[in-house]
C-alpha cells in the first residue's frame, strides 16, 4: 500500500498509531542500552516505506541490514504476536539501498570540500575561533579566484597558496596566520589517515537518489553503514548533519502533506550536539524547526533525552521512550526530564514507570489530528516484518548489485580543479625555454634556465634575474598564484576529505 494510512507502531490497552501527515513534525526515540530502540526504529521504518515514504537511517551497530529480508516466525516474535493479538503477520522484506563512505558494503559516498563547507570543516578538523576563521579566508580565496574545491588536495593547495601569500592578502581579506595553516594541515593529515580521503571527490551524492520508491510504491529505505564510520565520531556526526543541511538546502518547500517526503533517523544523536559550538547549534535548531515545510521528519535515537538540547527537544512532537535506568544523579535529571515532556496521563506514573519497563516496552506518545501530543501510555513495540539482525554479506552484495545505482558511484571522477588548476599555471611559468642547438653543443645558460626539479616536487616558480622594465608591476595575481601552488601541488597530496553541508545557510557560494 502506498497511502497514507495511520501507522501501528505499538500496542498497550489501545494501538497507538502514528499519523503520517504528523509524521515531518519530528520525533524522539530515546532509551537506555538494550531496552529496544534499534527494534522500535526498525518498525516505524518498516511502516513509513509501506505508506510509500523513503526513509534514511545510519546502521551504526550493524544490524539494520536484515531489514530487506522478510522476517522469522521465531519463538519470541509468535509470543509477542500472540500476546499483541495481532493475528495473522505476514512478514515481509523492504525495498533497500545500502552506503558506504569506504565504498565496501554499499554504493560510496562522497560529497565536495565547497559544499561541506568551512563552518562544518571546522568542527571536524576542531579548529579553534581564529583557525575557523582563516579557514573562511582560503574558501574566500578560492570563490573570489574560481578555483572549485572538490576534494583534499584542492584544499591542500588553496591551504599554501594563500600561506605563501598571506602578504597579499592581508588587506583584502584579513591576516592570515602562518601558524593556523599548519593546524589546518595537520587536521587534515589526521583525516586522511581516518579514512575521511574516501569522502571527499566525485560524482558526489545526489540526494534525489533517496527520494525513490520501488515497483510497489514502498518507500526506499536507505541504509548508511556507520559501524566503521563510527570509529570517527565526529566524521559521523558531521556528515548527517550536512545530509540534514543539504536536504534543507535542495529541497523546494511544500507546506503540510498527507505523508512526508522522506524520514531522517538520526541515530547516537548525542555526538551531534556534543562540544559543538553556539554557532553550529543555532543552526541545527534552524535546520530542525524549518525543514519540516520541506516534508522532512528528522528523528533523534539517543540514550538519555537530555542529549538534545531543550530547543531542539521541544521540537520533537513523536516519542517513544524505552527504559531508563537511574542509578546516577544524572540517570535521575533524564527521568524527571522525560517524564515532564510527556502529556501526563493520571493512569501512569511516568517517573516510576520508566524504570521498569521491559524490553520492546515504551512510553508512547504521537501527535494527533491537531497536532497536539497525545497522552503518553504504555505500551509495547509491535514486532518488525522484517528480519531482526544483519544479512550476509553474499546477501548485501546480491542487493548492492540489483541496485538501479550500481556503477553509478562505483567510479570515482577527478575533474580539474584547485589542484589541477594551480599545478597547470605552476609548469607553465616554471617551463625553460627550449633554445635551437646544434649537435654536440650545450644549450646557453641564461636566467630562465632552471635546473630540473627533484622527483615528486614542482619547484617554486621564480622570475627570471634580469631587471623589470620600468612601470611594470611587481606581479600579477596569475603569476602570485602560480608560484605559491608549485609546492603545494608537487607535494603527496593525493589524499581527500569528507563533503558538504551548511555553505548557503552561512551565505557561501555552491560549487
Amino acid at each position: 500500500m502506498a497511502d497514507a494510512s495511520p501507522l501501528l507502531i505499538a500496542k498497550g490497552e489501545r494501538e497507538l498509531y502514528l499519523l503520517p501527515r504528523m509524521a515531518n513534525r519530528h520525533g524522539l526515540v530515546a532509551g537506555a542500552t538494550g531496552t529496544g530502540k534499534t527494534v522500535s526504529l526498525q518498525v516505524m521504518a518498516e511502516n513509513f516505506s509501506a505508506v510509500g515514504v523513503p526513509v534514511f537511517m545510519a546502521d551504526v551497530k550493524g544490524d539494520l541490514s536484515g531489514i530487506c529480508r522478510p522476517g522469522t516466525a521465531t519463538p519470541r516474535i509468535m509470543d509477542r504476536i500472540k500476546m499483541l493479538n495481532l493475528g495473522e503477520y505476514a512478514f515481509d522484506g523492504c525495498p533497500v539501498t545500502f552506503w558506504d563512505i569506504f565504498g565496501a558494503q554499499g554504493h560510496p559516498v562522497r560529497t565536495t570540500i565547497s559544499e561541506m563547507g568551512p563552518l562544518l570543516l571546522g568542527r571536524l578538523f576542531n579548529l579553534n575561533d581564529i583557525q575557523n576563521g582563516v579557514l573562511s579566508l582560503v574558501f574566500k580565496i578560492a570563490d573570489d579566484n574560481g578555483l572549485l574545491l572538490l576534494d583534499a588536495k584542492d584544499l591542500r593547495a588553496m591551504l599554501q597558496y594563500a600561506g605563501d601569500n598571506a602578504d597579499q592578502f592581508t588587506t583584502e581579506y584579513g591576516r592570515i596566520s602562518a601558524a593556523s595553516v599548519g593546524a589546518i594541515q595537520r587536521a587534515l593529515l589526521e583525516l586522511e589517515n581516518q579514512g575521511g580521503d574516501n569522502l571527499f571527490g566525485e560524482p558526489a551524492l545526489n540526494l534525489d537518489d533517496f527520494l525513490q520508491t520501488d515497483v510497489r510504491g514502498r518507500g526506499m529505505i536507505n541504509i548508511l553503514a556507520a559501524d566503521k564510520l563510527m570509529l570517527s565520531p565526529k566524521m559521523y556526526a558531521t556528515f548527517l548533519l550536512w545530509m540534514l543541511a543539504e536536504l534543507f538546502e535542495r529541497m523546494p518547500e511544500v507546506g503540510d502533506l498527507d505523508k512526508p517526503k522522506l524520514v531522517f533517523f538520526f541515530d547516537e544523536a548525542h555526538l551531534l550536539f556534543a562540544d559543538a559550538p553556539e554557532v553550529l547549534l543555532q543552526k541545527i535548531e534552524q535546520i530542525v524547526r524549518l525543514i519540516r515545510s520541506k516534508g522532512v521528519g528528522v528523528y533523534f535515537v539517543t540514550q538519555n533525552p537530555l542529549d538534545v538540547p531543550d530547543t531542539v527537544l521541544g521540537q520533537l512532537g513523536n516519542r517513544v521512550q524505552h527504559a531508563l535506568r537511574a542509578f546516577t544523579p544524572r540517570d535521575q535529571k533524564a527521568v524527571r526530564a522525560a517524564a515532564t515532556t510527556l502529556r501526563a496521563n493520571p493512569k501512569v506514573d511516568v517517573e516510576k514507570v520508566i524504570g521498569e519497563l521491559a524490553v520492546g516496552e515504551a512510553l508512547v506518545s504521537f501527535l494527533d489530528e491537531k497536532g497536539q501530543p497525545g497522552i503518553v501510555e504504555r505500551a509495547f513495540v509491535l514486532p518488525p516484518k522484517s528480519q531482526i539482525g544483519p544479512v550476509t554479506p553474499d546477501v548485501r552484495a546480491q542487493f548492492i548489485s540489483r541496485s538501479v545505482l550500481y556503477g553509478h558511484y562505483e567510479k570515482a571522477i577527478d575533474r580539474e580543479s584547485a589542484y589541477e588548476i594551480l599545478k597547470q599555471r605552476a609548469e607553465k611559468f616554471t617551463q625553460p625555454p627550449q633554445p635551437a642547438s646544434r649537435p654536440g653543443t650545450e644549450p646557453p645558460s641564461y636566467p630562465g634556465n632552471f635546473p630540473q626539479p627533484p622527483p615528486g616536487r614542482i619547484p617554486m616558480p621564480r622570475e627570471p634575474s634580469a631587471p623589470r622594465p620600468a612601470g611594470r608591476p611587481r606581479e600579477t595575481m596569475l603569476e602570485s598564484m602560480a608560484k605559491s601552488a608549485a609546492r603545494a601541488v608537487g607535494s603527496s597530496v593525493g589524499r581527500q576529505i569528507i563533503r558538504g553541508l551548511m555553505g548557503s545557510i552561512l551565505g557561501g557560494g555552491r560549487r
